[in-house]
C-alpha cells in the first residue's frame, strides 16, 4: 500500500515558491560532454548529470532529465538515471523524467509501473506522457500518478514544425486537438481546483508557440511544462506573451543553455540564478 503523501502538484507548488519557477532540464548529449571535456561513454554521462543535481539542489524546484540521453548508453546508462533520480530525491530535489511514453492497455500499465510506482528503480515524481493513441489510453498511468502522489505532464502543445498538422486539426466537436487535450487535463484536475490546489495532471505547451495560439489554459488547474525556453530561442517576453494570466504555473525548461556553462558548479549556480531573477521579473 502506498504511503499517503502531498500530492505532486502541491509539493511542485510550495518548491516553485520557495525556489521559482526554472525546471533544469539534464540533457547530456554529446555536444555538452564535449564541453566537459567528458568521454561519450557511461563514466562521462554520469559525471555529467549527477554534476548537475549537486550543482543545482536546493536551487531549483525541479529538474527534468530527459531519458533519450540515459538509454542511449544501454544497462550502464539506465543505472546511471536510477542514481540520478535517487541523487534528487535525497537532495529534496523534485523530478520530472521526460521520456514522452504512450500506448495501450498493459503495455502502458507496465510504463506507469516502471515510472510512477512506489519503489520503481525509475520512479520520479513526475512524468511526460503522450496522448496521441487517444487520451483514454492515459487513464491507468493518471490513476496511479494520483495514488502515489505523483505527477504526469501530457503533451498539448508542441513548438516542433510538424505539430501544427496533429494539434491543430480539428475535432468533430469544433475545437483544435490541442485544446481538447488541455480540457481533458483541465477534467482531472477540478478536485483540486475545488480545493484550492494545484491538480497532479500538467501539460507540455512550448514557449516558442506562437502567442496567438487561441488555445485556452485559465482552467487548466495544473502546471505547465515550457520547453524551448533559453538556447532554443524561448525569452521571458514570449512566455508572459504565450502564457498570459497562466504564467505563474508556468516551469519554463533550460538544458543546454544552463548545462553549457559547466562543469564548474560555481558557473553553473550563477547562470541558475541569473535566469531565476528574470523569470522573476527582477532585471537587476
Amino acid at each position: 500500500m502506498s504511503q499517503i503523501r502531498t500530492g505532486f502538484g502541491e509539493r511542485l507548488r510550495a518548491a516553485v515558491q520557495k525556489h521559482g519557477q526554472l525546471c533544469v532540464g539534464i540533457d547530456p548529449h554529446p555536444g555538452i560532454l564535449d564541453r566537459w571535456q567528458l568521454p561519450h561513454d557511461a563514466y562521462g554521462l554520469e559525471r555529467c548529470a549527477r554534476g548537475m543535481v549537486e550543482a543545482v539542489a536546493g536551487r531549483v524546484a525541479i529538474v527534468k532529465p530527459q531519458s533519450a540521453f540515459f538509454e542511449t548508453y544501454g544497462s550502464a546508462g539506465i543505472a546511471v538515471l536510477e542514481r540520478v533520480l535517487t541523487d534528487a530525491r535525497e537532495a529534496g530535489v523534485l523530478t520530472l523524467l521526460d521520456a514522452k511514453r504512450g500506448d495501450i492497455g498493459s503495455t502502458m500499465d507496465a510504463y506507469a509501473a516502471a515510472y510512477l510506482a512506489d519503489g520503481a528503480p525509475l520512479a520520479a515524481d513526475a512524468i511526460t506522457l503522450s496522448p496521441y493513441l487517444g487520451f483514454g489510453s492515459l487513464d491507468g498511468a493518471i490513476a496511479m500518478a494520483e495514488q502515489n502522489g505523483r505527477g504526469v505532464y501530457v503533451l498539448a502543445a508542441t513548438s516542433n514544425p510538424e505539430a501544427p498538422q496533429v494539434q491543430r486539426a480539428i475535432t468533430a466537436d469544433g475545437r483544435m486537438i490541442s485544446q481538447s487535450i488541455i480540457d481533458k487535463v483541465a477534467a482531472c484536475n477540478v478536485d483540486a481546483v475545488r480545493a484550492g490546489e494545484w491538480g497532479n495532471v500538467g501539460i507540455v505547451f512550448g514557449a516558442t508557440v506562437p502567442a496567438d495560439h487561441g488555445l485556452r489554459l485559465d482552467d487548466l488547474g495544473g502546471s505547465i511544462l515550457a520547453p524551448g525556453f533559453g538556447a532554443q530561442g524561448g525569452t521571458v517576453d514570449d512566455l508572459r506573451a504565450v502564457f498570459g494570466t497562466a504564467y505563474p504555473q508556468v516551469l519554463p525548461s533550460s538544458s543546454r543553455a544552463i548545462l553549457a556553462v559547466g562543469p564548474d558548479p560555481v558557473t553553473i549556480r550563477a547562470a541558475v540564478e541569473q535566469t531565476q531573477r528574470s523569470l522573476a521579473g527582477d532585471t537587476a
